[in-house]
Protein backbone atom coordinates (compact mmCIF):
# COMPACT_ATOMS: atom_id res chain seq x y z
CA UNK A 1 0.00 0.00 0.00
CA UNK A 2 1.53 3.36 -1.05
CA UNK A 3 1.36 6.46 1.12
CA UNK A 4 -1.41 8.04 -1.01
CA UNK A 5 -3.66 4.98 -0.70
CA UNK A 6 -2.98 4.75 3.05
CA UNK A 7 -3.82 8.42 3.54
CA UNK A 8 -7.07 8.04 1.58
CA UNK A 9 -8.04 4.98 3.63
CA UNK A 10 -7.32 6.89 6.86
CA UNK A 11 -9.53 9.80 5.82
CA UNK A 12 -12.34 7.45 4.77
CA UNK A 13 -12.26 5.54 8.09
CA UNK A 14 -12.12 8.77 10.08
CA UNK A 15 -15.15 10.10 8.25
CA UNK A 16 -17.05 6.86 8.86
CA UNK A 17 -16.19 6.86 12.57
CA UNK A 18 -17.36 10.48 12.93
CA UNK A 19 -20.60 9.65 11.09
CA UNK A 20 -21.29 6.70 13.41
CA UNK A 21 -20.55 8.84 16.46
CA UNK A 22 -22.95 11.57 15.33
CA UNK A 23 -25.77 9.10 14.67
CA UNK A 24 -25.46 7.51 18.12
CA UNK A 25 -25.00 10.73 20.06
CA UNK A 26 -27.24 13.56 18.93
CA UNK A 27 -25.41 16.15 21.09
CA UNK A 28 -25.14 19.40 19.26
CA UNK A 29 -27.21 18.18 16.30
CA UNK A 30 -30.56 19.53 15.18
CA UNK A 31 -32.10 16.10 15.85
CA UNK A 32 -31.45 16.12 19.59
CA UNK A 33 -34.59 15.75 21.72
CA UNK A 34 -35.40 18.13 24.54
CA UNK A 35 -36.91 15.38 26.69
CA UNK A 36 -36.55 11.61 26.63
CA UNK A 37 -38.52 9.17 28.80
CA UNK A 38 -36.88 5.75 29.08
CA UNK A 39 -37.56 2.41 30.75
CA UNK A 40 -41.31 2.74 30.96
CA UNK A 41 -44.52 1.19 29.72
CA UNK A 42 -45.80 3.73 27.19
CA UNK A 43 -49.45 3.04 26.40
CA UNK A 44 -50.26 5.22 23.41
CA UNK A 45 -54.06 4.77 23.04
CA UNK A 46 -53.54 4.99 19.29
CA UNK A 47 -55.68 3.07 16.79
CA UNK A 48 -53.54 -0.05 17.23
CA UNK A 49 -53.28 0.18 21.03
CA UNK A 50 -49.50 0.26 20.59
CA UNK A 51 -47.13 0.01 23.53
CA UNK A 52 -43.51 1.19 23.67
CA UNK A 53 -40.67 1.45 26.15
CA UNK A 54 -39.57 5.03 25.54
CA UNK A 55 -40.56 8.35 23.98
CA UNK A 56 -38.62 11.36 22.66
CA UNK A 57 -39.92 14.93 22.67
CA UNK A 58 -38.65 17.98 20.83
CA UNK A 59 -40.24 21.33 21.48
CA UNK A 60 -43.85 20.65 22.45
CA UNK A 61 -44.33 17.57 20.27
CA UNK A 62 -43.51 13.88 20.31
CA UNK A 63 -40.87 12.98 17.71
CA UNK A 64 -40.45 9.26 18.25
CA UNK A 65 -41.57 6.23 20.26
CA UNK A 66 -39.76 2.92 20.49
CA UNK A 67 -37.43 0.79 22.54
CA UNK A 68 -34.89 2.27 24.92
CA UNK A 69 -32.11 1.59 22.42
CA UNK A 70 -34.01 3.29 19.61
CA UNK A 71 -34.91 6.37 21.64
CA UNK A 72 -31.51 6.80 23.29
CA UNK A 73 -30.26 7.91 19.89
CA UNK A 74 -32.30 11.10 20.35
CA UNK A 75 -30.54 12.03 23.59
CA UNK A 76 -27.91 14.75 23.33
CA UNK A 77 -25.86 16.67 25.83
CA UNK A 78 -28.74 19.11 26.42
CA UNK A 79 -31.51 16.50 26.57
CA UNK A 80 -33.37 15.94 29.84
CA UNK A 81 -33.51 12.16 30.30
CA UNK A 82 -35.99 10.66 32.74
CA UNK A 83 -35.85 7.03 33.88
CA UNK A 84 -39.48 5.96 34.38
CA UNK A 85 -38.32 2.92 36.36
CA UNK A 86 -40.89 0.72 34.64
CA UNK A 87 -43.84 3.00 35.39
CA UNK A 88 -46.91 3.51 33.20
CA UNK A 89 -46.95 6.55 30.92
CA UNK A 90 -50.21 7.43 29.15
CA UNK A 91 -51.66 10.41 27.31
CA UNK A 92 -52.39 13.29 29.67
CA UNK A 93 -55.88 13.06 31.13
CA UNK A 94 -58.43 15.23 29.32
CA UNK A 95 -61.06 16.42 31.81
CA UNK A 96 -64.22 16.18 29.73
CA UNK A 97 -66.48 18.36 31.87
CA UNK A 98 -65.60 20.55 34.83
CA UNK A 99 -65.87 24.10 36.08
CA UNK A 100 -62.38 25.52 36.10
CA UNK A 101 -62.78 28.73 38.08
CA UNK A 102 -65.21 26.92 40.36
CA UNK A 103 -62.37 24.66 41.50
CA UNK A 104 -60.38 27.65 42.70
CA UNK A 105 -63.46 29.32 44.16
CA UNK A 106 -64.35 26.19 46.14
CA UNK A 107 -60.91 26.26 47.78
CA UNK A 108 -61.60 29.76 49.09
CA UNK A 109 -64.78 28.92 51.02
CA UNK A 110 -66.09 26.46 53.61
CA UNK A 111 -65.59 22.89 52.42
CA UNK A 112 -68.90 21.18 53.14
CA UNK A 113 -67.97 17.81 51.62
CA UNK A 114 -66.54 16.53 54.92
CA UNK A 115 -69.32 17.12 57.52
CA UNK A 116 -71.36 14.02 58.24
CA UNK A 117 -74.62 15.81 58.97
CA UNK A 118 -76.40 19.17 59.12
CA UNK A 119 -75.42 19.75 62.76
CA UNK A 120 -71.74 19.68 61.84
CA UNK A 121 -72.35 22.19 59.05
CA UNK A 122 -74.14 24.54 61.45
CA UNK A 123 -71.16 24.25 63.81
CA UNK A 124 -68.78 25.19 60.96
CA UNK A 125 -70.84 28.26 60.16
CA UNK A 126 -70.93 29.23 63.85
CA UNK A 127 -67.12 29.22 63.93
CA UNK A 128 -66.95 31.25 60.72
CA UNK A 129 -69.45 33.78 62.10
CA UNK A 130 -67.25 34.38 65.17
CA UNK A 131 -64.42 35.50 62.86
CA UNK A 132 -66.51 37.42 60.32
CA UNK A 133 -67.31 41.11 60.39
CA UNK A 134 -71.01 42.04 60.69
CA UNK A 135 -72.60 41.93 57.25
CA UNK A 136 -69.79 39.85 55.74
CA UNK A 137 -70.97 36.94 53.63
CA UNK A 138 -70.26 33.39 54.77
CA UNK A 139 -70.16 30.99 51.84
CA UNK A 140 -69.61 27.26 51.50
CA UNK A 141 -70.14 24.44 49.04
CA UNK A 142 -70.26 20.66 48.87
CA UNK A 143 -73.06 19.39 51.13
CA UNK A 144 -75.36 16.60 49.97
CA UNK A 145 -78.29 15.56 52.14
CA UNK A 146 -78.31 11.98 50.82
CA UNK A 147 -74.76 11.47 52.11
CA UNK A 148 -75.47 12.58 55.70
CA UNK A 149 -75.63 9.98 58.46
CA UNK A 150 -78.97 11.27 59.73
CA UNK A 151 -81.95 13.27 58.52
CA UNK A 152 -82.13 16.80 59.98
CA UNK A 153 -84.90 17.54 62.45
CA UNK A 154 -87.09 19.31 61.54
CA UNK A 155 -86.92 18.84 57.78
CA UNK A 156 -88.84 19.26 54.54
CA UNK A 157 -88.09 16.80 51.72
CA UNK A 158 -85.21 15.55 53.87
CA UNK A 159 -83.70 19.05 53.85
CA UNK A 160 -83.19 21.18 56.99
CA UNK A 161 -84.97 24.40 57.89
CA UNK A 162 -83.01 27.58 58.46
CA UNK A 163 -83.72 28.29 62.17
CA UNK A 164 -80.63 26.61 63.63
CA UNK A 165 -78.36 28.12 60.98
CA UNK A 166 -79.85 31.58 61.47
CA UNK A 167 -79.39 31.40 65.23
CA UNK A 168 -75.60 31.02 64.94
CA UNK A 169 -75.23 33.67 62.21
CA UNK A 170 -77.69 36.49 62.99
CA UNK A 171 -75.49 39.28 61.60
CA UNK A 172 -74.08 37.56 58.53
CA UNK A 173 -75.82 36.44 55.36
CA UNK A 174 -75.01 32.78 54.66
CA UNK A 175 -75.24 30.86 51.40
CA UNK A 176 -74.24 27.18 51.31
CA UNK A 177 -74.31 25.60 47.86
CA UNK A 178 -75.30 21.98 47.27
CA UNK A 179 -72.56 19.70 45.92
CA UNK A 180 -74.31 19.66 42.54
CA UNK A 181 -74.47 23.44 42.35
CA UNK A 182 -78.20 23.13 41.65
CA UNK A 183 -79.47 24.26 45.04
CA UNK A 184 -78.38 26.41 47.96
CA UNK A 185 -79.26 26.77 51.60
CA UNK A 186 -79.42 30.27 53.08
CA UNK A 187 -80.11 31.78 56.50
CA UNK A 188 -82.66 34.33 57.66
CA UNK A 189 -80.30 37.28 57.09
CA UNK A 190 -79.81 36.29 53.43
CA UNK A 191 -83.56 35.81 52.98
CA UNK A 192 -84.15 39.24 54.49
CA UNK A 193 -81.60 40.95 52.22
CA UNK A 194 -83.13 39.25 49.18
CA UNK A 195 -86.65 40.31 50.20
CA UNK A 196 -87.89 36.72 50.24
CA UNK A 197 -91.02 36.28 52.33
CA UNK A 198 -94.24 34.32 52.30
CA UNK A 199 -95.50 36.33 49.32
CA UNK A 200 -92.45 35.89 47.07
CA UNK A 201 -93.23 33.97 43.91
CA UNK A 202 -91.00 31.20 42.58
CA UNK A 203 -88.88 32.35 39.65
CA UNK A 204 -89.12 30.53 36.32
CA UNK A 205 -87.08 27.33 36.56
CA UNK A 206 -86.68 27.58 40.32
CA UNK A 207 -88.38 26.99 43.65
CA UNK A 208 -88.31 28.51 47.11
CA UNK A 209 -88.88 25.48 49.31
CA UNK A 210 -91.47 26.16 52.01
CA UNK A 211 -92.82 24.37 55.07
CA UNK A 212 -96.48 23.47 55.57
CA UNK A 213 -97.18 27.01 56.79
CA UNK A 214 -95.70 28.61 53.66
CA UNK A 215 -92.55 29.87 55.39
CA UNK A 216 -89.29 29.67 53.41
CA UNK A 217 -87.17 26.85 54.79
CA UNK A 218 -83.95 28.37 53.45
CA UNK A 219 -83.47 25.93 50.55
CA UNK A 220 -83.50 27.54 47.11
CA UNK A 221 -83.79 25.13 44.19
CA UNK A 222 -82.16 25.84 40.79
CA UNK A 223 -82.76 29.41 39.48
CA UNK A 224 -84.15 30.55 42.84
CA UNK A 225 -80.53 30.62 44.05
CA UNK A 226 -80.07 33.77 42.00
CA UNK A 227 -82.43 35.69 44.28
CA UNK A 228 -79.72 35.59 46.94
CA UNK A 229 -76.59 34.85 44.93
CA UNK A 230 -76.83 38.12 42.99
CA UNK A 231 -76.40 40.05 46.25
CA UNK A 232 -72.95 38.57 46.95
CA UNK A 233 -71.16 40.50 44.22
CA UNK A 234 -67.59 40.19 45.53
CA UNK A 235 -64.95 42.96 45.16
CA UNK A 236 -66.19 46.40 44.18
CA UNK A 237 -63.45 47.47 41.76
CA UNK A 238 -61.83 45.94 38.68
CA UNK A 239 -58.35 45.58 40.21
CA UNK A 240 -59.63 43.62 43.20
CA UNK A 241 -61.84 41.47 40.97
CA UNK A 242 -58.89 40.56 38.77
CA UNK A 243 -56.74 39.82 41.81
CA UNK A 244 -59.44 37.46 43.08
CA UNK A 245 -59.73 35.82 39.66
CA UNK A 246 -55.98 35.26 39.52
CA UNK A 247 -55.99 33.61 42.94
CA UNK A 248 -58.84 31.34 41.87
CA UNK A 249 -57.07 30.44 38.63
CA UNK A 250 -53.78 29.70 40.40
CA UNK A 251 -55.51 27.38 42.85
CA UNK A 252 -57.36 25.64 40.02
CA UNK A 253 -54.24 25.21 37.89
CA UNK A 254 -52.35 23.69 40.83
CA UNK A 255 -55.16 21.26 41.56
CA UNK A 256 -55.66 20.26 37.94
CA UNK A 257 -52.03 19.73 36.98
CA UNK A 258 -51.28 17.74 40.15
CA UNK A 259 -54.04 15.32 39.11
CA UNK A 260 -52.45 14.59 35.74
CA UNK A 261 -54.85 16.69 33.70
CA UNK A 262 -53.32 18.33 30.63
CA UNK A 263 -56.52 19.55 28.93
CA UNK A 264 -59.59 20.78 30.78
CA UNK A 265 -63.02 21.20 29.16
CA UNK A 266 -64.50 24.15 31.04
CA UNK A 267 -68.26 23.71 31.11
CA UNK A 268 -69.49 27.26 30.93
CA UNK A 269 -67.71 30.59 31.29
CA UNK A 270 -68.78 34.15 30.53
CA UNK A 271 -67.25 36.32 27.84
CA UNK A 272 -65.52 38.29 30.61
CA UNK A 273 -63.92 35.13 31.99
CA UNK A 274 -62.77 34.16 28.50
CA UNK A 275 -61.11 37.60 28.22
CA UNK A 276 -59.31 36.78 31.46
CA UNK A 277 -58.22 33.37 30.15
CA UNK A 278 -56.89 35.02 27.01
CA UNK A 279 -54.83 37.40 29.13
CA UNK A 280 -53.34 34.46 31.05
CA UNK A 281 -52.47 32.75 27.77
CA UNK A 282 -50.79 35.93 26.50
CA UNK A 283 -48.75 36.11 29.71
CA UNK A 284 -47.68 32.48 29.44
CA UNK A 285 -49.46 31.71 32.71
CA UNK A 286 -51.67 28.86 31.54
CA UNK A 287 -49.92 25.60 32.52
CA UNK A 288 -52.90 23.50 31.39
CA UNK A 289 -54.81 23.71 28.12
CA UNK A 290 -58.36 25.07 28.44
CA UNK A 291 -61.19 24.15 26.05
CA UNK A 292 -64.02 26.51 26.91
CA UNK A 293 -67.79 26.50 26.47
CA UNK A 294 -69.43 29.94 26.49
CA UNK A 295 -72.38 30.45 28.82
CA UNK A 296 -74.35 33.59 27.96
CA UNK A 297 -77.79 34.82 26.89
CA UNK A 298 -78.83 34.47 23.28
CA UNK A 299 -78.63 38.25 22.87
CA UNK A 300 -75.00 38.25 24.01
CA UNK A 301 -74.18 35.21 21.91
CA UNK A 302 -75.62 36.81 18.79
CA UNK A 303 -73.46 39.90 19.25
CA UNK A 304 -70.17 38.26 20.25
CA UNK A 305 -69.89 34.68 19.00
CA UNK A 306 -68.12 35.53 15.76
CA UNK A 307 -65.40 37.47 17.59
CA UNK A 308 -64.69 34.89 20.30
CA UNK A 309 -64.15 31.68 18.36
CA UNK A 310 -60.55 30.60 19.03
CA UNK A 311 -58.79 27.39 18.04
CA UNK A 312 -55.46 26.67 19.71
CA UNK A 313 -54.83 30.24 20.81
CA UNK A 314 -51.56 30.93 22.65
CA UNK A 315 -49.67 27.90 21.38
CA UNK A 316 -52.61 25.55 21.84
CA UNK A 317 -53.39 26.74 25.36
CA UNK A 318 -56.89 28.14 24.77
CA UNK A 319 -59.74 27.00 22.55
CA UNK A 320 -63.22 28.52 22.52
CA UNK A 321 -65.58 26.73 20.16
CA UNK A 322 -68.65 25.63 22.14
CA UNK A 323 -71.78 26.99 23.79
CA UNK A 324 -73.14 25.68 27.10
CA UNK A 325 -76.82 25.60 28.05
CA UNK A 326 -78.48 23.93 31.06
CA UNK A 327 -81.93 22.60 30.25
CA UNK A 328 -82.60 21.04 33.66
CA UNK A 329 -81.14 20.66 37.14
CA UNK A 330 -79.61 17.80 39.11
CA UNK A 331 -81.02 14.59 40.52
CA UNK A 332 -79.71 15.27 44.03
CA UNK A 333 -81.69 18.49 44.33
CA UNK A 334 -84.67 16.91 42.51
CA UNK A 335 -84.22 19.43 39.74
CA UNK A 336 -83.50 16.86 37.00
CA UNK A 337 -86.40 16.99 34.54
CA UNK A 338 -88.09 13.58 34.49
CA UNK A 339 -90.74 11.98 32.28
CA UNK A 340 -92.43 10.61 35.42
CA UNK A 341 -92.48 11.93 39.01
CA UNK A 342 -89.74 11.16 41.50
CA UNK A 343 -90.31 7.94 43.38
CA UNK A 344 -89.45 9.59 46.70
CA UNK A 345 -91.32 12.85 45.95
CA UNK A 346 -94.40 12.08 43.80
CA UNK A 347 -95.35 15.76 43.56
CA UNK A 348 -92.12 16.62 41.77
CA UNK A 349 -90.88 15.88 38.24
CA UNK A 350 -87.94 18.29 38.14
CA UNK A 351 -87.51 21.62 36.40
CA UNK A 352 -86.95 22.96 32.91
CA UNK A 353 -84.39 25.75 33.44
CA UNK A 354 -84.05 27.13 29.93
CA UNK A 355 -87.17 27.43 27.72
CA UNK A 356 -87.23 25.07 24.75
CA UNK A 357 -87.75 27.87 22.22
CA UNK A 358 -84.68 29.66 23.60
CA UNK A 359 -82.61 26.48 23.26
CA UNK A 360 -83.75 26.16 19.64
CA UNK A 361 -82.56 29.73 19.04
CA UNK A 362 -79.19 28.87 20.63
CA UNK A 363 -78.93 25.89 18.29
CA UNK A 364 -79.43 28.17 15.28
CA UNK A 365 -76.69 30.50 16.54
CA UNK A 366 -74.34 27.57 17.07
CA UNK A 367 -74.81 26.35 13.48
CA UNK A 368 -74.44 29.85 12.04
CA UNK A 369 -71.13 30.59 13.78
CA UNK A 370 -69.72 27.04 13.68
CA UNK A 371 -69.84 26.33 17.41
CA UNK A 372 -70.49 23.05 19.11
CA UNK A 373 -73.58 22.95 21.29
CA UNK A 374 -73.15 21.34 24.72
CA UNK A 375 -76.40 21.03 26.65
CA UNK A 376 -76.60 19.94 30.28
CA UNK A 377 -79.32 17.30 30.56
CA UNK A 378 -79.61 14.89 33.49
CA UNK A 379 -83.24 13.73 33.63
CA UNK A 380 -84.80 11.47 30.99
CA UNK A 381 -87.28 14.19 29.95
CA UNK A 382 -84.42 16.69 29.58
CA UNK A 383 -82.39 14.27 27.46
CA UNK A 384 -85.35 13.53 25.20
CA UNK A 385 -86.02 17.23 24.68
CA UNK A 386 -82.38 17.87 23.79
CA UNK A 387 -82.25 14.94 21.37
CA UNK A 388 -85.41 16.30 19.71
CA UNK A 389 -83.83 19.75 19.38
CA UNK A 390 -80.65 18.28 17.92
CA UNK A 391 -82.52 16.06 15.47
CA UNK A 392 -84.56 19.02 14.23
CA UNK A 393 -81.43 21.15 13.80
CA UNK A 394 -79.57 18.40 11.94
CA UNK A 395 -82.48 17.97 9.53
CA UNK A 396 -82.71 21.73 9.01
CA UNK A 397 -79.03 21.95 8.07
CA UNK A 398 -78.28 18.72 6.18
CA UNK A 399 -75.12 20.23 4.67
CA UNK A 400 -73.59 20.61 8.12
CA UNK A 401 -71.78 17.36 8.76
CA UNK A 402 -69.87 16.16 11.83
CA UNK A 403 -71.14 18.84 14.21
CA UNK A 404 -70.21 16.76 17.28
CA UNK A 405 -72.90 18.30 19.48
CA UNK A 406 -72.87 16.98 23.02
CA UNK A 407 -75.16 16.22 25.91
CA UNK A 408 -73.40 17.02 29.15
CA UNK A 409 -74.07 14.33 31.81
CA UNK A 410 -76.69 12.21 29.95
CA UNK A 411 -77.17 10.46 33.28
CA UNK A 412 -80.74 9.20 33.21
CA UNK A 413 -82.17 8.04 29.91
CA UNK A 414 -85.36 6.44 28.72
CA UNK A 415 -84.72 3.14 26.93
CA UNK A 416 -86.25 4.48 23.71
CA UNK A 417 -83.78 7.37 23.59
CA UNK A 418 -80.52 5.46 24.09
CA UNK A 419 -80.18 4.35 20.42
CA UNK A 420 -80.72 7.95 19.27
CA UNK A 421 -77.29 9.01 20.55
CA UNK A 422 -75.57 6.73 18.07
CA UNK A 423 -78.06 7.34 15.27
CA UNK A 424 -77.70 11.13 15.52
CA UNK A 425 -73.98 11.20 16.33
CA UNK A 426 -74.58 12.93 19.67
CA UNK A 427 -71.69 12.72 22.13
CA UNK A 428 -72.48 11.57 25.68
CA UNK A 429 -70.20 13.74 27.85
CA UNK A 430 -70.43 11.80 31.12
CA UNK A 431 -68.68 11.60 34.49
CA UNK A 432 -67.90 8.13 35.83
CA UNK A 433 -67.56 9.27 39.42
CA UNK A 434 -71.15 10.53 39.47
CA UNK A 435 -72.31 6.93 39.13
CA UNK A 436 -70.63 5.73 42.33
CA UNK A 437 -71.16 9.00 44.20
CA UNK A 438 -74.90 8.94 43.51
CA UNK A 439 -75.54 5.23 43.16
CA UNK A 440 -76.49 4.62 46.79
CA UNK A 441 -79.57 6.84 46.52
CA UNK A 442 -80.47 6.85 42.79
CA UNK A 443 -82.95 3.93 43.14
CA UNK A 444 -84.69 5.86 45.95
CA UNK A 445 -85.12 8.88 43.67
CA UNK A 446 -86.34 7.14 40.51
CA UNK A 447 -86.99 3.50 41.40
CA UNK A 448 -85.09 0.35 40.51
CA UNK A 449 -86.58 -0.06 37.03
CA UNK A 450 -85.66 3.38 35.74
CA UNK A 451 -82.25 3.15 37.43
CA UNK A 452 -81.38 -0.18 35.80
CA UNK A 453 -82.69 0.76 32.37
CA UNK A 454 -81.14 4.18 31.97
CA UNK A 455 -78.79 5.31 34.75
CA UNK A 456 -75.16 5.83 33.64
CA UNK A 457 -75.58 3.30 30.85
CA UNK A 458 -72.10 3.54 29.30
CA UNK A 459 -72.14 0.18 27.54
CA UNK A 460 -75.61 0.71 26.09
CA UNK A 461 -74.56 4.09 24.73
CA UNK A 462 -71.32 2.75 23.26
CA UNK A 463 -73.19 -0.11 21.61
CA UNK A 464 -75.48 2.48 20.02
CA UNK A 465 -72.38 3.89 18.33
CA UNK A 466 -72.15 6.95 20.56
CA UNK A 467 -68.86 8.45 21.72
CA UNK A 468 -68.75 8.45 25.54
CA UNK A 469 -66.33 10.70 27.39
CA UNK A 470 -65.28 11.02 31.02
CA UNK A 471 -64.69 13.71 33.62
CA UNK A 472 -65.51 14.79 37.16
CA UNK A 473 -67.75 17.87 36.97
CA UNK A 474 -65.36 19.42 39.50
CA UNK A 475 -65.90 21.01 41.95
CA UNK A 476 -69.08 18.92 42.19
CA UNK A 477 -66.69 15.98 42.65
CA UNK A 478 -62.96 15.95 43.36
CA UNK A 479 -61.04 16.64 40.13
CA UNK A 480 -59.34 13.23 40.19
CA UNK A 481 -59.24 11.28 36.93
CA UNK A 482 -57.95 8.25 38.81
CA UNK A 483 -61.00 8.26 41.10
CA UNK A 484 -63.37 8.67 38.16
CA UNK A 485 -61.50 6.03 36.15
CA UNK A 486 -61.91 3.62 39.08
CA UNK A 487 -65.62 4.38 39.26
CA UNK A 488 -65.94 3.73 35.54
CA UNK A 489 -64.31 0.29 35.62
CA UNK A 490 -65.70 -0.84 38.98
CA UNK A 491 -69.05 0.94 39.61
CA UNK A 492 -68.28 0.04 43.21
CA UNK A 493 -70.44 1.79 45.84
CA UNK A 494 -69.42 2.63 49.38
CA UNK A 495 -71.26 -0.38 50.79
CA UNK A 496 -69.28 -2.75 48.54
CA UNK A 497 -72.12 -3.40 46.10
CA UNK A 498 -71.76 -2.78 42.37
CA UNK A 499 -74.18 -0.46 40.58
CA UNK A 500 -75.55 -2.51 37.66
CA UNK A 501 -72.20 -4.12 36.76
CA UNK A 502 -73.09 -4.91 33.14
CA UNK A 503 -72.51 -1.24 32.31
CA UNK A 504 -68.88 -1.17 33.53
CA UNK A 505 -66.20 -0.18 31.03
CA UNK A 506 -63.10 -2.24 30.46
CA UNK A 507 -59.90 -0.59 31.64
CA UNK A 508 -58.84 0.34 28.12
CA UNK A 509 -62.32 1.66 27.29
CA UNK A 510 -62.17 3.80 30.42
CA UNK A 511 -58.71 5.09 29.48
CA UNK A 512 -59.98 6.01 26.03
CA UNK A 513 -62.94 7.81 27.61
CA UNK A 514 -60.46 10.03 29.47
CA UNK A 515 -58.02 10.68 26.62
CA UNK A 516 -58.70 10.24 22.91
CA UNK A 517 -62.50 10.31 23.28
CA UNK A 518 -62.43 13.71 24.98
CA UNK A 519 -60.02 14.96 22.30
CA UNK A 520 -62.50 13.79 19.64
CA UNK A 521 -65.35 15.48 21.49
CA UNK A 522 -63.55 18.79 20.96
CA UNK A 523 -62.24 18.22 17.38
CA UNK A 524 -58.70 17.84 18.77
CA UNK A 525 -57.88 14.19 18.07
CA UNK A 526 -55.27 15.15 15.46
CA UNK A 527 -53.13 16.96 18.01
CA UNK A 528 -53.79 15.24 21.35
CA UNK A 529 -55.48 12.35 23.15
CA UNK A 530 -52.93 9.70 22.13
CA UNK A 531 -49.14 9.44 22.17
CA UNK A 532 -48.01 9.54 18.53
CA UNK A 533 -45.20 11.23 16.64
CA UNK A 534 -46.28 14.72 15.65
CA UNK A 535 -48.84 15.10 18.43
CA UNK A 536 -48.51 17.37 21.44
CA UNK A 537 -46.31 15.89 24.16
CA UNK A 538 -48.99 15.81 26.86
CA UNK A 539 -48.12 12.85 29.07
CA UNK A 540 -48.89 11.62 32.57
CA UNK A 541 -46.78 9.09 34.47
CA UNK A 542 -48.46 7.06 37.23
CA UNK A 543 -47.07 5.20 40.23
CA UNK A 544 -49.11 2.10 39.39
CA UNK A 545 -50.25 0.48 36.18
CA UNK A 546 -53.98 1.13 36.36
CA UNK A 547 -54.47 -1.17 33.37
CA UNK A 548 -53.17 -4.27 35.15
CA UNK A 549 -53.05 -3.90 38.95
CA UNK A 550 -55.79 -5.54 41.01
CA UNK A 551 -58.91 -3.38 40.76
CA UNK A 552 -58.88 -2.44 44.44
CA UNK A 553 -55.40 -0.90 44.00
CA UNK A 554 -56.43 1.57 41.29
CA UNK A 555 -57.51 4.36 43.70
CA UNK A 556 -54.07 4.32 45.36
CA UNK A 557 -52.27 5.13 42.09
CA UNK A 558 -50.59 8.54 42.18
CA UNK A 559 -49.48 11.01 39.56
CA UNK A 560 -45.68 11.09 39.40
CA UNK A 561 -45.24 13.44 36.44
CA UNK A 562 -47.58 15.67 34.48
CA UNK A 563 -45.97 16.78 31.22
CA UNK A 564 -47.65 19.49 29.13
CA UNK A 565 -46.13 20.33 25.79
CA UNK A 566 -42.90 18.54 26.63
CA UNK A 567 -42.39 20.47 29.87
CA UNK A 568 -42.72 18.89 33.31
CA UNK A 569 -45.58 20.90 34.80
CA UNK A 570 -45.86 18.75 37.95
CA UNK A 571 -43.57 16.27 39.69
CA UNK A 572 -44.52 14.46 42.86
CA UNK A 573 -42.07 15.25 45.63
Amino acid sequence: MNRFTAALLFLTLSSLIMSIGCSNEAAGSADAADLVLLNGKIVTVDDKDSEFQAVAVKGDKIVALGSDEEIKKYAGSGTKVVDLEGRLAIPGFNEGHGHFMGIGDAKMMLDLTKPKNWDEIVAMVAEAAKKAKPGEWIVGRGWHQDKWDKVPEPSVEGLPVQDGLSKVSPDNPVILTHASGHGSFVNAKALELAGIDSGTKDPAGGQILRDKDGRATGFLRETAQGLVGRLNTGPANDADREDLARRMADLAFQEVVSNGITTFHDAGSSFATIDFFKKLADEGKMPVRLWVMIRASNDELEKKLADYRMIGYGNNRLTVRAIKVSIDGALGSRGAWMLEPYSDAPSLSGLNLFPIDSVKKTAELAVKDDYQLCIHAIGDRANREVLDIYETAFKAYPDKKDLRWRIEHAQHLNLADIPRFGELGVIASMQGVHCTSDGMWVPDRIGDKRAEEGAYVWQKLMKSGALVTNGTDAPVEDVSPIASYYSTVSRMLKDGSVFYPDQRMSRLEALRSYTINVAKSGFEEKIKGSLEAGKLADIVVLSKDILTVPEKEIPSAEVIYTIVGGKIAYQKQ
